[in-house]
Formats: C-alpha cells, sequence, structure tokens
C-alpha cells in the first residue's frame, strides 16, 4: 500500500493545519449532511440537527478519548501518567462506543428540552455515522494507527518504527519490509458498504419503517463486522488468555438486544388490533 502521509498539512507558526483533524471535520460535515436529508425527507426542519450538532460532538468526542484512553488502549498507564498527552486528540487514538454513549446522552437530553423525536433522530445520525466513520477511519492512515498483525496481502501498511507497538518495534524480527494489515481500511469499507445499504433501504422502505428501525439496523451492521475487524487489533487490550476485549462483548450485546428489538416490536406491531 501507498507509504505514509505527512500527517502535518501546512504549519503557521505555532499552529498546524493536520491532516487528521481535516478528515474528521469533513467527516462531520458529510455525514450530518445526510443525516439533515433524512430529517427533511421526514417532513422536520433539518436546521434542527444542526443546532443539535454542538450538543453532541463535543460530548461525543470526549466520551471517545476517555474510552479509548481507559478502556480500549493498552497503552493505558502511559495516559495515566502523561494526562497531558490525553488532550492530544490530534495524534489520534478515540473509541467510536465511547463516542456512542457520550453522543447518545446528548442527543437524548437535546431532543427531550426542544421536544423533538429522539427516534426520527436516532435515525437520521444512522443514516450519516457509517459515511462520516468511513471517512474519519482515513485519519488512522495518515496517523499510522489502527494496523493489525504482519500480513503478506498486497495491500498492507508500511508503519515506521516509531509508531509500532510491541513486539513489531523489533526491527530484528519485524524488519522494515515487514507489511502489517489494514484495519482502517477494512473498518472503512465495512462503514461505506452499512452506509449504502442503510441509505437504500430509507429510501425504498422509508413508509414502512417505523422511527427507530434504522438506528437499530445501524446497531447490527457496524458492531457485526467491528466484531470481527477486532480480533485483529494490536493496541487493544484483551482479557487475559482470550482472544476477546470489552469491544467483542459491547458488540454482541448490541446485535442482540437490536435484532430483539426489531423482532419484537415487529411482532408487537402485528398483535395490535387494527
Amino acid at each position: 500500500m501507498y507509504p505514509p502521509v505527512d500527517p502535518t498539512i501546512v504549519e503557521f507558526g505555532p499552529f498546524a493545519l493536520r491532516w487528521y483533524g481535516l478528515l474528521m471535520a469533513t467527516a462531520v460535515i458529510v455525514g450530518s449532511w445526510f443525516a439533515t436529508q433524512e430529517i427533511e425527507r421526514r417532513g422536520k426542519n433539518p436546521e434542527d440537527f444542526w443546532d443539535m450538532l454542538i450538543w453532541v460532538l463535543i460530548p461525543a468526542f470526549i466520551g471517545a478519548r476517555l474510552y479509548y484512553v481507559l478502556v480500549q488502549t493498552s497503552n493505558r498507564e502511559f495516559y495515566l501518567q502523561n494526562p497531558g498527552q490525553i488532550l492530544q486528540i490530534w495524534g489520534g487514538g478515540i473509541h467510536i462506543f465511547g463516542a456512542f454513549i457520550f453522543g447518545g446522552i446528548a442527543l437524548w437530553l437535546f431532543t427531550k428540552l426542544r421536544r423533538l423525536p429522539t427516534l426520527m433522530y436516532l435515525d437520521a445520525a444512522a443514516i450519516g455515522l457509517p459515511i462520516a466513520q468511513a471517512i474519519g477511519r482515513w485519519g488512522n492512515f495518515i496517523n499510522q494507527e489502527l494496523y493489525g498483525p504482519p500480513t503478506d496481502w498486497p495491500f498492507g501498511l508500511r508503519i515506521d518504527p516509531q509508531h509500532r507497538l510491541a513486539p513489531y518495534n523489533d526491527l530484528t524480527a519485524y524488519p522494515d519490509t515487514t507489511r502489517f494489515h489494514a484495519l482502517f481500511l477494512y473498518e472503512s469499507a465495512w462503514n461505506f458498504a452499512g452506509f449504502l445499504v442503510l441509505y437504500w433501504i430509507s429510501k425504498r422502505f422509508g413508509q414502512q419503517l417505523r422511527p427507530g428501525d434504522l438506528s437499530l439496523l445501524y446497531l447490527v451492521w457496524y458492531p457485526f463486522g467491528r466484531f470481527f475487524i477486532e480480533f485483529l487489533r494490536t493496541d487493544s487490550w484483551f482479557f487475559p488468555g482470550t482472544p476477546f476485549n470489552v469491544v467483542h462483548i459491547l458488540s454482541l450485546v448490541a446485535i442482540v438486544g437490536a435484532v430483539a428489538t426489531l423482532v419484537l416490536r415487529r411482532r408487537f406491531n402485528k398483535a395490535m388490533p387494527t
């Protein structure tokens, strides 16, 4: 695969424009635009979604960073010993499950305060999230993170020694020619496919969908792919003696819960008298 890219686009004294930040900003704008289209399709004011962004984005990024630092990464002790590094989010290291928790709570609060339909806004987010994730994952490529074990696949990643985690920082065992699984690419492709599927469903079956259906389908699609990709993570904390981590548990809970809810609400709807 292509060699690493300089993470800094341009510098102005102490200020710098970085690819990571630019990709994240692009992801938010593109994802939000598709979300507003879903809001408008359902006959509501799309401006309300833009108003909600500031309420949701800040808590979501805080949650994503804290989850990565405190739960996901195997480098937790480094952050605890150097708390200033936790604030350097532009260096990478955020986790979508933390964003789900904090951002979901913020969305719920916003819709309740504004008296807006919460499930509709969750459905709109379910349309925008996959495309935003697909774009944002390329920030991991720029920062040389989210890679897996060595591979001989033709699109394997070259990772500079300073970005390698143990044991792959041993250049004797893993020389500079070693290539690694491009997990960011796998997840980006999975998210983009999920966006296409959910977008098509919203257009094709919009009249048959109940509020909350799209968000439940997202909670099936994304965790299903993430469950398998997680086995190849090199930066995660795993339960001792197992190939599983917290994300595997959360993914299974999300999938089972979402599928059960979809089935039960459909059965309950059919059972109701007309």
